[in-house]
């Protein structure tokens, strides 16, 4: 006779904003089950007022991030299998202000992008050429290995630096300014890395690599932030890396 916990999940979901609480649900175990189809079946089966996000549902758009047992996590690639508990606990990501149920408020997140000076300028408009970018150089290898980045918001929510220090920019926006500032294209590098240097910047980091831990595509913003540190110390001494 198969027990009871292994035919039910017990769902601990997070209900309301900042002083909110968290309210159970019990939900049918099933094969091939993710985070992401649980909430969905609570919304349209329990509690069709429970509050979230999702988009693509396939692992490309990030929107789903939320915390899963106290960790930051893109619910539609996390099976239910990989979490060995019968107890499951779901959450708004860390370190944002929450808006309602598991939706955070992404909009400091965002702001700290353009704190960090990650917005691309170009010297050339739509009428011109494509400008010509030399794919074998030691830059633009280092630009492509933190391009990739989509806003997800995991690592934010998984540092421990963003959850002591409310001026630092975090992993996400400093990784942004590194991939900028090994962009031949981009016509600002010195703004961008005074940005990315200033007092909420990477000589913020402690370098615990939560965020490279994290991360659902593999990029390592620890490894853009030690970048950008050694960046900044050879600039000191005249010497362009």
């Amino acid at each position: 006779m198969t027990s009871m916990s292994s035919q039910t999940l017990t769902v601990e979901v997070w209900r309301g904003a900042d002083d909110g609480h968290f309210e159970t649900f019990d939900v049918a175990r099933r094969d091939h089950q993710t985070v992401l189809d649980v909430v969905t079946e609570i919304q349209r089966q329990q509690d069709p007022s429970l509050s979230y996000r999702f988009a693509c549902r396939v692992g490309v758009c990030g929107s789903c991030a939320m915390m899963v047992n106290g960790r930051a996590r893109w619910t539609c690639r996390t099976h239910i299998s990989s979490l060995d508990a019968d107890t499951i606990t779901i959450e708004p990501l860390a370190n944002m202000p929450k808006i309602k149920d598991l939706a955070a408020d992404m909009t400091g997140f965002i702001d700290k992008w353009g704190d960090a000076g990650a917005g691309f300028t170009s010297a050339r408009t739509r009428h011109d050429s494509p400008a010509p970018v030399d794919t074998l150089s030691r830059a633009r290898k280092r630009a492509d290995a933190a391009i990739e980045c989509i806003n997800c918001g995991v690592c934010h929510a998984s540092c421990d630096v963003v959850k002591w220090n409310d001026d630092y920019l975090g992993p996400a926006a400093l990784n942004r300014a590194w991939s900028l500032v090994n962009d031949e294209r981009h016509t600002e590098k010195t703004e961008t890395l005074a940005a990315a240097l200033g007092p909420g910047g990477c000589s913020n980091c402690h370098s615990q690599g939560n965020c490279m831990t994290a991360c659902p595509i593999g990029l390592s913003p620890t490894r853009s932030i030690a970048g950008l540190k050694k960046m900044s110390l050879l600039a000191m001494v005249g010497i362009t890396p």
